[in-house]
């Protein structure tokens, strides 16, 4: 099995004529009274992966505790606890400025509605994240990439219609992670032959999967699995889609990034006392 390395990680370039925009705009869609660090932990992730400007739009008060976290996030703010279908015209219309979009970190299932309603109408490329993917089912994706643990790919794939069979070898944590992401790839190619989704499952060993190929990614470490670690590498990449990278490249870019991260971290650190802000910090040290 071969795994992701540098040279196959591409970072988009800058021109010196630059302008503020040109290196793409990401809108994050999430957060509920319960979950307001996500959305800043996706938000500063996806500046840290080379975006040039990055709007949260969250219910009211999260959108000022987000705001007192960080002075880089722009956020828009919505007069709600949480977020439902009566908002999705609106965050439809908001999108068209965006160049990319993530939704679902700190999202809740009070929005299930909501979320499911924005994702089958957006036009944007998406990052699906958390509450976001246990509020679908593949059928409702366009292009989007998704970041599931296990436990959220298993109801991804319930909600999906995909057989029990199916779905319970996939789930199975002593099935091998090749043979696990070549199943998924085959119900990729099988069930939704039209649907660009690309998969990034994360684990011991995240696995990168479209319907033509996959990539294995063993950076990272047991440290990682901890609150907030996800929502950096749902931010990462957001921040190379909106960038104009690929579904695919995105993930094999923030995949490796965010485990070499963890590696880096747990060197300094000497141990897993690390948390999922430090993460934030060095991306530069590991390319």
């Amino acid at each position: 099995m071969e795994y992701i390395a540098k040279k196959d990680i591409a970072i988009p370039q800058r021109s010196l004529k630059a302008i503020k925009g040109d290196s793409g705009k990401v809108l994050i869609i999430g957060g509920s009274e319960d979950y307001v660090g996500a959305l800043a932990l996706a938000g500063i992730a996806a500046l840290r992966a080379g975006v040039d400007w990055v709007t949260v739009a969250a219910p009211e008060k999260v959108g000022w505790a987000i705001n007192a976290l960080s002075p880089d996030l722009v956020v828009k703010k919505f007069p709600c606890k949480n977020f439902t279908e009566k908002f999705t015209a609106h965050l439809l219309k908001v999108e068209k400025s965006f160049d990319a979009v993530l939704i679902g970190n700190g999202l809740g299932l009070r929005s299930k509605k909501f979320a499911r309603k924005f994702i089958r109408d957006s036009k944007n490329p998406l990052v699906i994240d958390a509450d976001g993917i246990k509020s679908i089912g593949l059928h409702d994706c366009n292009a989007s990439l998704l970041t599931p643990h296990l436990g959220e790919l298993k109801l991804l794939l319930e909600n999906s219609g995909i057989s029990k069979k199916s779905v319970a070898f996939v789930s199975d944590r002593k099935i091998n992670i090749q043979k696990r992401a070549i199943k998924i790839q085959e119900l990729l190619r099988k069930k939704f032959p039209l649907k660009n989704i690309v998969i990034l499952l994360k684990g011991p060993i995240d696995a990168v999967i479209s319907k033509e190929k996959i990539a294995y990614n063993k950076t990272g470490n047991p440290g990682m699995a901890k609150a907030g670690t996800g929502d950096v590498l749902a931010g990462l990449c957001a921040g190379f889609l909106g960038q104009g990278l690929s579904l695919f490249q995105s993930a094999v870019n923030a995949a490796y990034i965010n485990g070499a991260l963890g590696d880096l971290l747990l060197k300094k650190k000497k141990g897993f006392s690390f948390i999922a802000s430090d993460l934030l910090v060095d991306r530069g040290k590991v390319l």
